[in-house]
């Protein structure tokens, strides 16, 4: 792989890690219930759910994915009612708040349960979207030079798409746990949960209704 090409991917792969998607929706919810700390275990969650299909491009089990409809549709649609599914425990967190307007500050032993749970809604949020897979087995390739060592190249493709979103959501979700302080009190915390859960809701319905 020439440097021109590694560069190539490199500028084009930030421009699609800082594009706002379910990820950036994600790591907002977590900041803003759990601060800057929450935010970067959920951003680790995403980028190891990058990395697990980075692994099954490089073995070939995307090819499957992306060549099988059935096993594409499945993916699809599992990926799809997972973030309905966490927009909608949003939408439900916000109304049932609203009718009990001082229930917040609770039980703060219950640290590791809710970051284990922000890491496994990060990472199962990108397993479960046959669009990485997808992305992995084809934007990759443009860039691997076929004559070279394919797998090494694929990985450090891969390790770079990686680092780059850590950064990025971590600089993101840092940013946001700075602000929870103000985006915490009560009225503008429900309003930014309610925008988070119907954008997780708009995105898991687009995945859903999207043709190949």
């Amino acid at each position: 792989m020439t440097e021109a090409n590694y560069l190539a991917f490199t500028g084009l792969a930030a421009l699609m890690t800082i594009a706002p998607g379910a990820d950036m929706a994600i790591v907002t919810r977590s900041a803003i219930s759990g601060g800057r700390q929450a935010a970067f275990v959920t951003s680790v969650g995403v980028c190891m759910g990058l990395f697990v299909h980075a692994v099954a491009s490089a073995i070939g089990l995307s090819a499957l994915i992306s060549h099988s409809a059935t096993a594409y549709n499945v993916v699809r649609f599992l990926g799809a009612g997972y973030l309905i599914f966490l927009g909608a425990q949003g939408l439900y967190r916000t109304w049932r708040k609203s009718e009990k307007p001082s229930v917040d500050m609770k039980a703060p032993n219950k640290q590791t349960t809710s970051e284990f749970s922000m890491f496994a809604q990060g990472m199962l949020n990108n397993v479960l979207n046959p669009k990485v897979a997808v992305f992995y087995l084809t934007f990759l390739p443009q860039f691997i030079d076929p004559t070279g060592n394919v797998l090494g190249q694929s990985l450090l493709l891969a390790a770079t798409h990686l680092v780059m979103g850590l950064i990025w959501l971590g600089f993101y979700g840092a940013f946001v746990g700075r602000m929870s302080a103000f985006m915490s009190r009560p009225a503008i915390k429900r309003r930014i949960e309610t925008v988070t859960g119907a954008v997780l809701i708009l995105f898991g319905l687009r995945l859903a209704l999207e043709k190949r």
